[in-house]
């Protein structure tokens, strides 16, 4: 499931991956990262909150284990 063109001045994109509960999340700067473990509910909340960068930081970053893509 990919999102494109958020009103964010953070993400540019984000895409889930429900069978490997991975997040990845293209940033405004151009950088992507995948975050691991990341439940279905809360991509689901992040996809519904007003502020997409708002609530990653708040339940997101910090929260789960991260690589960063190339």
């Amino acid at each position: 499931m990919r999102f494109l063109r958020m009103p964010s001045s953070v993400i540019r994109s984000f895409d889930y991956d429900a069978p490997a509960q991975r997040l990845d999340v293209e940033f405004v700067t151009g950088r992507c990262y995948s975050y691991h473990d990341v439940p279905a509910r809360i991509v689901a909340a992040m996809r519904a909150a007003r502020s997409k960068g708002q609530f990653f930081n708040a339940r997101i970053r910090d929260h789960f284990r991260f690589t960063r893509d190339r």
